[in-house]
């Protein structure tokens, strides 16, 4: 597992994952193992997940679901729309290396 954007992913090599917007298309990012389960071996600790490095290659920018959101005060006739959406990165997991 590895955390990018304030949210945990659980990847494996080769694997897309959409995270928060971490950087423009065709950039190397290293991700922050939070956890490592080979086989038998769990490892959590911070001083086990150091020489643990997780790198990926942001392949695309996307855009989330759309959010509406409406406010009103009664009785004032006051009344706002609003709407949001999102923008992802698409990060392809190339390494996890355990040295």
């Amino acid at each position: 597992m590895v955390s990018a954007g304030g949210k945990q992913h659980k990847v494996a090599a080769g694997e897309v994952i959409r995270t928060e917007l971490l950087g423009p298309p065709g950039t190397e990012v290293s991700l922050r193992p939070v956890l490592l389960v080979d086989g038998a071996t769990v490892l959590s600790s911070p001083e086990d997940l150091a020489p643990v490095e997780v790198t990926g290659a942001i392949l695309d920018e996307t855009l989330g679901k759309k959010i509406n959101g409406f406010t009103y005060k009664s009785k004032s006739n006051q009344r706002r729309r609003w709407g949001h959406r999102q923008r992802h990165s698409l990060v392809q997991i190339t390494k996890i290396d355990r040295s």
